[in-house]
């Protein structure tokens, strides 16, 4: 028996690491026992980054046209990506499908309740950006602490800031100091533990947080907020977070602190950002996410002073791109083998097979 797989890829998952990884599950000794199928293969090569994701119907955060994905899907059971979009009209239009593999965090890009009554069961790759993220984060905070980017720039244009060595002009450092995280996922539990190496105080505010040893956990968001110099995000974008970070928590924050948001735009009111910088009352601030993205060009972040920012790439690394393939790939080959998927989004699918 042969299955048809599309590899949708683009030019960060790329395709050949998908056909490289399914590839793999054949010579882990899984051919020798006959539980895998005969694999065929077809691509589709995506165009994010070069152009940037977008809603696509239904859909948000998705790279291609549905046409073009269903035109690739013909005949096709297995689909593996990172940005395809899977909407109602691509659901209703490939009968074959079965398993859509999403190699993200999160599969914003797939519409879950059409794929749940189409009996496409939808997987995803939970960690697969954790520890790219977790040292992004320990960079953007360095970076803002020591001015790096904005005295590499000043540098490069000829001016020399010795005036940024008076007292009131330099930040914290990390030995010795005390840094808040706001969530305590993969990601978060990596920034603690290099934190540590630090000889920081690490807090944490995370309901569901286990104790490992690497931090100590508070009982409320304004003690950490009040204690801490450094306050790093790491919270999911729900109804709960929207907006945790606004004016009343920054005014909590010790004067002089820093912010740092490399998880979702949505937790910060980047207004009340603005005002505590202007103020004085932040030292600094650093973000990857931002509300609306690309970033506005009146955004008043890009005149607000000390403010360190890239443009969401945070979870950019090569291996980033190799874990999420390899994970998608271990989820199809529980799928030919008949087992649980490990990352199923919509496990009530089963049940309505």
């Amino acid at each position: 028996m042969t299955v048809r797989i599309l590899a949708a890829g683009d030019h960060f998952v790329l395709n050949r690491l998908f056909v490289d990884a399914l590839r793999e599950l054949d010579v882990a000794g899984d051919r020798a026992d006959a539980r895998l199928p005969e694999l065929d293969i077809a691509e589709l090569t995506l165009p994010w980054p070069v152009e940037p994701f977008g809603p696509v119907a239904e859909v948000r955060e998705a790279s291609g046209s549905e046409d073009e994905l269903i035109g690739a899907l013909r005949g096709v059971e297995i689909c593996v990506t990172q940005m395809a979009p899977l909407t109602e009209r691509v659901l209703a239009a490939c009968p074959d499908l079965r398993l859509f593999c999403v190699s993200r965090g999160g599969p914003v890009n797939a519409n879950l309740e059409a794929a749940t009554a189409h009996g496409v069961a939808v997987t995803f790759a939970p960690g697969r950006n954790a520890t790219a993220t977790a040292e992004h984060t320990l960079g953007m905070i360095l970076a803002t602490v020591r001015r790096i980017p904005s005295t590499h720039g000043e540098l490069m244009s000829g001016v020399w800031r010795g005036d940024y060595y008076t007292y009131d002009s330099v930040g914290p450092e990390l030995d010795g100091g005390t840094v808040g995280l706001v969530g305590y996922g993969a990601i978060g539990g990596k920034v603690a533990r290099m934190l540590a190496g630090f000889g920081a105080r690490v807090l944490v505010f995370d309901p569901y947080a286990a104790d490992d040893g690497y931090a100590e956990r508070v009982s409320s968001l304004d003690e950490l907020l009040s204690r801490s110099t450094v306050v790093s995000l790491h919270a999911r974008a729900t109804p709960e977070t929207s907006g945790m970070i606004g004016a009343a928590q920054l005014a909590a924050m010790p004067e002089g602190s820093v912010l740092v948001n490399c998880a979702r735009g949505g937790l910060v009111d980047y207004e009340a950002v603005c005002d505590a910088l202007e103020s004085g009352h932040l030292f600094g601030a650093a973000f990857d996410v931002f509300p609306e993205e690309p970033l506005p060009k009146d955004s008043r972040l890009l005149t607000a002073p000390n403010v360190v920012m890239t443009p969401h790439l945070a979870g950019a690394s090569k291996e980033t791109a190799q874990k999420a393939a390899r994970i998608v790939a271990a989820d199809v080959g529980r799928h030919l083998r008949g087992e649980s998927l490990a990352h199923c989004a919509n496990p009530e699918v089963f049940r309505l097979r």
